[in-house]
């Protein structure tokens, strides 16, 4: 199996004074909080939006397996909607200590490019610096973190850098290289 090589970079908040909001894409978008805990949905949302840039890692998941992490305190789903359609979604971690990642951001192919991304990733930011006000036992978020790597798109760490994402780490790694997916076995990438 062949391999490539992959530059990961990880970059923080460590203030909400740090985010520097996006503005409102243009027409009918709406950021709303996945309520229910649905792995059906977020094994949607997840195939579909990283089909064609190689998310793998959850693909084997059962359903227990999304359901239990789903259910934990405080994993929370936002999800962009244009029009009422799905367009992306952010997932917020909390860690402990105050400390909350932002697990998964991204679009689906169709709604990249018209500046959807900028405000989602305003807005799940936003819901991670207050996190401990929706989940009564959490600590009050001290950092919100993330990371990309040069398989994501190539508009991503620009995206999070100019939300005041600082930068405080890289790592080159050699990984094999899968075929990209699609959001689902078979299907074309946009």
């Amino acid at each position: 199996m062949s391999s490539i090589t992959v530059t990961t970079w990880s970059l923080e908040q460590t203030s909400p004074a740090d985010l520097l909001p996006a503005a409102a894409p243009e027409g009918d978008v709406r950021i709303v909080r996945a309520g229910v805990p649905s792995p059906e949905f977020s094994r949607f949302l997840y195939a579909s939006v990283g089909g064609d840039i190689r998310w793998v890692d959850r693909l084997g998941w059962t359903y227990a397996q999304w359901r239990e992490y789903l259910d934990r305190p405080g994993v929370e789903t936002w999800v962009a909607h244009d029009r009422g359609t799905p367009a992306g979604y952010v997932e917020l971690e909390p860690q402990g200590d105050g400390v909350v990642e932002i697990v998964y951001f991204g679009l689906l192919a169709a709604f990249r490019g018209r500046r959807i991304g900028g405000h989602l990733l305003s807005y799940g930011a936003a819901r991670a610096w207050d996190l401990a006000d929706r989940w009564p036992g959490l600590a009050q978020t001290k950092r919100v973190w993330l990371h990309t790597c040069s398989k994501d798109g190539e508009h991503a760490m620009a995206n999070y850098q100019r939300r005041g994402f600082r930068l405080f780490d890289t790592r080159v790694e050699e990984e094999p290289e899968v075929p990209t997916p699609g959001p689902w076995p078979g299907a074309q990438a946009v």
